[in-house]
């Protein structure tokens, strides 16, 4: 009788044990924010922590592959991913640039802020990434000429430990490859 009810214990026990979650995951939950990626701007409404237009940083532009090309970057705010109203004529200009240069294929590289943790920065990169890459298409460039990179907090143009450099580490690279 003690054996048996020794095994229950045991049972049980591994089965809760087994039940845990061994680490946090990664959620790719809706935004608050919808948006119409190839419609004209409207008045929707504005995020509620709004982050400062397009930061201009010292080396950030270079830092930025694509810059010499026509390609520019793009800023997003604190965990969102959706094309900012700031960030949609960079998006124009940079669908147009893509169309006159057919030959051109680009790498969208994904990227976050420090805050939070290494796999949810990836996974937040790669939806930044992939919006991007979403917009580029619904505005008549071939997928196959896209290709996407999250580095999460891994390659910050800015180290200080404020909103402002935050803002700068915000953001997607749009890089010429040559592949």
């Amino acid at each position: 009788m003690k054996r048996a009810a020794l095994i229950a214990i045991t049972v049980v026990g591994l089965l809760s044990l087994w039940g845990c979650p061994k680490k946090m995951e990664v959620a790719s939950t809706p935004e608050s924010r919808e948006e119409a990626v190839t419609a004209p701007s409207t008045p929707e409404a504005v995020p509620t922590q709004a982050a400062p237009a397009a930061p201009q940083s010292e080396g950030s532009e270079e830092r930025a592959a694509g810059s010499a090309t026509g390609l520019k970057l793009i800023y997003f705010d604190f965990d969102k991913s959706f094309i900012r109203d700031d960030a949609r004529p960079v998006m124009r200009a940079n669908a147009e640039w893509l169309k006159a240069h057919p030959n051109v294929k680009v790498r969208i590289e994904g990227t976050s802020d420090e805050r939070g943790t290494i796999e949810y920065n990836q996974a937040l990169g790669q939806r930044r990434a992939a919006r991007a890459k979403k917009y580029l298409t619904d505005a008549g460039i071939s997928p196959s000429r896209i290709s996407l990179i999250s580095y999460g907090k891994e390659k910050p143009v800015c180290t200080d430990h404020d909103e402002t450099c935050w803002q700068k580490n915000r953001r997607d690279d749009l890089v010429e490859t040559k592949e």
